[in-house]
């Protein structure tokens, strides 16, 4: 079994806070693992979101010695997460799994463009969380007759397809960054950025990157971990 040996305790404990989180979404997640060099990349998919979470995380030594060698696998998220020794900084590489449609393909790693200016953290969590008032406030005034799944889904994607000004990234997208603690109190304007590739846009924080395609879900994965 490979066991990667992480920066440090900090590291180690921010990855299994990471697959923490997913895993609350999905209990049955699966996440794609890639190393090379002294970086580490965990990608995952929170059903509740439809975007792609990125969560790269610094190695103590480069991968395999730096020899020519790279990992890519697809492993369930809730054995990585039981691996992870915080303490001793490290992760065993569980046995691959089938993973699901979109972690068979990632996205080209170059090309990435800077984007426009976004809002700053406090006022990007002010349109998480008057969204997420919207929402409970639209859903708890419908009448128990129309108060379906199909419903409550439709309002769903309405609120959270909106965009965030004119940058062209949805709601949902900070949404995530927020869930998943990319967005933290801490965060500061400069900590953050927005990057385009093709049909594909990157919210970029210190703590991992959600990407997401503009024309919706996520379809055909083309994400980078850069």
């Amino acid at each position: 079994m490979t066991v990667l040996h992480l920066a440090d305790e900090r590291e180690a404990a921010d990855l299994a806070a990471f697959l923490s989180r997913l895993l609350h979404y999905d209990r049955g997640a699966a996440v794609r693992v890639q190393a090379a060099g002294t970086a580490l990349a965990v990608f995952g998919r929170p059903p509740s979101f439809e975007v792609l979470a990125v969560r790269a995380v610094r190695l103590a030594k480069p991968y395999e010695n730096g020899l020519d060698v790279t990992l890519d696998v697809t492993v369930s998220a809730g054995e990585l997460l039981e691996s992870v020794d915080e303490s001793a900084a490290t992760a065993a590489v569980p046995a691959a799994v089938t993973g699901p449609p979109w972690a068979g393909v990632l996205p080209p790693r170059g090309g990435w463009r800077p984007g426009p200016a976004l809002p700053s953290p406090d006022a990007l969590r002010a349109t998480v969380g008057a969204a997420v008032a919207e929402f409970r406030s639209r859903t708890e005034e419908l009448a128990a007759d129309v108060r379906t799944r199909a419903e409550l889904d439709r309002i769903g994607r309405e609120i959270w397809s909106r965009t965030v000004g004119d940058t062209g990234l949805p709601v949902r997208a900070v949404h995530a960054a927020q869930s998943l603690g990319f967005l933290r109190p801490s965060t500061r304007s400069g900590d953050l950025a927005l990057l385009s590739s093709g049909t594909w846009l990157r919210l970029r924080t210190p703590y991992g990157a959600i990407a997401v395609r503009r024309s919706g879900g996520l379809g055909t994965l083309d994400v980078s971990v850069h």
